[in-house]
């Protein structure tokens, strides 16, 4: 699980087609009046899918309020939910619902986000819902992304193989770490 965001309404630059000389131009963003919004995310391994809500802001109460609809997906197991250190995740109030609600939070190493599987389907999502866009509302931006992640939960398998052929997956990867 993880954050994904900031979500502001801004034109995003992207690859297409121009007409010759005259290509279409990004308006201008000194004003920013609509705020901003955050998506939370989470992937399930054993199936691929992908399980998102957006929220204004992204405090310890958002937080746990996506937890707890995680916990509503699958009831009577426990959860492991692999995140990084943000000081959300580890607030007394959300580490005591954890314990009481069968929820193990697994932390990432600091500067180590790259582990974590769901950051390349944040990088597909920026780059089918967001790029090259300029969405005018937070709902238009909103719909865009629930439209690619309805698309892409279509296409969903099970995530079963990580780093194939990479040498990080070898024992002798890093050899002086204690």
């Amino acid at each position: 699980m993880d954050e994904f965001g900031p979500l502001n309404l801004q034109p995003r630059a992207g690859r297409g087609w121009f007409p010759k000389r005259r290509p279409t131009r990004l308006r201008a963003t000194y004003n920013r009046t609509q705020g901003v919004r955050h998506m939370f995310g989470a992937l399930d391994l054993a199936t691929g899918q992908l399980y998102y809500r957006i929220r204004d802001r992204k405090r310890w109460s958002e937080f746990l309020a996506f937890l707890k609809s995680l916990r509503a997906r699958w009831p009577g197991q426990k959860l492991y939910v692999i995140c990084d250190n943000y000081s959300v995740h580890k607030r007394a109030e959300v580490r005591a619902w954890c314990t009481a609600n069968a929820v193990e939070l697994v932390f990432l190493p600091t500067y180590s986000s790259w582990l974590n599987r769901i950051e390349c389907e944040f990088a597909a999502l920026r780059y089918f819902a967001l790029n090259g866009t300029d969405y005018r509302s937070h709902g238009e931006q909103d719909d865009a992304i629930g439209t690619y992640i309805r698309w892409r939960n279509q296409h969903a398998g099970p995530v079963r193989d990580f780093a194939v052929g990479s040498k990080i997956r070898y024992p002798d990867y890093l050899p002086n770490v204690a």
